[in-house]
C-alpha cells in the first residue's frame, strides 16, 4: 500500500466513498480553485500532457478521473478524436462538465460515464489513449486503478498523466511547501466551504510516488516505455508511457 492510499478526506467509511462525498462537496468550486490556486499553469500543464498524444493520433480516448471535463474538452480539441470518453467516481463534478461540453459544441465528441476506477467496465483493448489529470493519487489502490487503465489500452496505445508533485530543490521545494500548507488548505475552505477536502488533496500530493518510483509502478502495472518530465520546477509531473 503507498502512503496516499492511506489518506481519507473525511473519518469515516471506504476511501472510494469519501473521495466521491468529497468532490460531490466541492464541484461547484473545484474549478474556479484550481485555476486560481494555480495561477492558471494547470492550462499549460494539460496542454503538455495532451501535446504527447499528438503523433499518434489516437481515435478513441478514455479520460479517467475526468472531473469537470477540463482534460476532456482540450483533448478533443487539440487532437479531434472521433469519440472521448470520460469517466469518474463524482456526478456532481461530471454534471458541471456536460454544461461545459454543451457549452465548448463538443457533445457529439465526449460523453461522461460514472466509473469506479477500480473496476472499469469497458473491455479489454478498447482505446487508443489513456488519460488521467490530477486525478490518480485519490485511487484507493493505486496499482489496481492503473492496471486497470493499461486493460482497456489497446496494444500500442498511450498513457498520457499529470500530476501535482512536491519539487525536489530548493528553494522551490520549501516555498511549495509554505504555499500548500497555508494559502491552498485556507482558501480551499473559504471557497468549497469544505474543510477537509484541500487539507486532503495536500497530503496526498506530499505522500504521492513521484519520478523514478512513479515509473516504476506504471511498469508493475503492464506499462513499457515508461518516461516522465517535471513541469514548473516539479509542482507538477507529466508522465507517457505505451502499453
Amino acid at each position: 500500500m503507498y502512503e496516499q492510499e492511506k489518506i481519507k478526506p473525511y473519518n469515516e467509511g471506504d476511501k472510494g466513498q469519501q473521495v466521491e462525498a468529497m468532490f460531490d462537496n466541492i464541484a461547484h468550486a473545484y474549478d474556479t480553485l484550481n485555476h486560481r490556486l494555480s495561477w492558471n499553469i494547470d492550462k499549460y500543464w494539460r496542454r503538455k500532457a495532451i501535446g504527447q498524444l499528438a503523433p499518434f493520433h489516437p481515435r478513441h480516448i478514455l479520460d479517467v478521473a475526468t472531473g469537470t471535463g477540463d482534460f476532456a474538452i482540450l483533448a478533443a480539441q487539440m487532437l479531434h478524436p472521433t469519440h472521448l470518453t470520460g469517466t469518474d467516481i463524482s456526478t456532481g463534478m461530471m454534471k458541471v462538465g456536460e454544461e461545459k461540453v454543451k457549452a465548448a459544441g463538443l457533445s457529439s465528441v465526449i460523453s461522461f460515464a460514472r466509473e469506479d476506477c477500480m473496476r472499469l467496465s469497458f473491455a479489454d483493448n478498447t482505446f487508443d489513449a489513456v488519460t488521467a489529470a490530477f486525478g490518480i493519487r485519490n485511487f484507493p489502490d493505486l496499482e489496481r486503478g492503473l492496471k486497470e487503465m493499461c486493460r482497456v489500452l489497446k496494444k500500442g496505445g498511450h498513457l498520457s498523466v499529470i500530476e501535482l508533485t512536491t519539487p525536489v530543490s530548493f528553494p522551490m521545494k520549501q516555498l511549495f511547501w509554505l504555499y500548500s500548507n497555508t494559502v491552498l488548505p485556507l482558501y480551499g475552505k473559504l471557497i468549497s466551504k469544505d474543510s477537509s477536502a484541500y487539507s486532503y488533496l495536500n497530503k496526498t500530493i506530499e505522500a504521492f510516488p513521484q519520478g523514478e518510483t512513479m515509473m516504476n509502478v506504471l511498469r508493475n502495472a503492464g506499462f513499457e516505455k515508461v518516461s516522465f518530465k517535471r513541469l514548473t520546477f516539479g509542482i507538477c509531473t507529466m508522465y507517457f508511457a505505451e502499453k
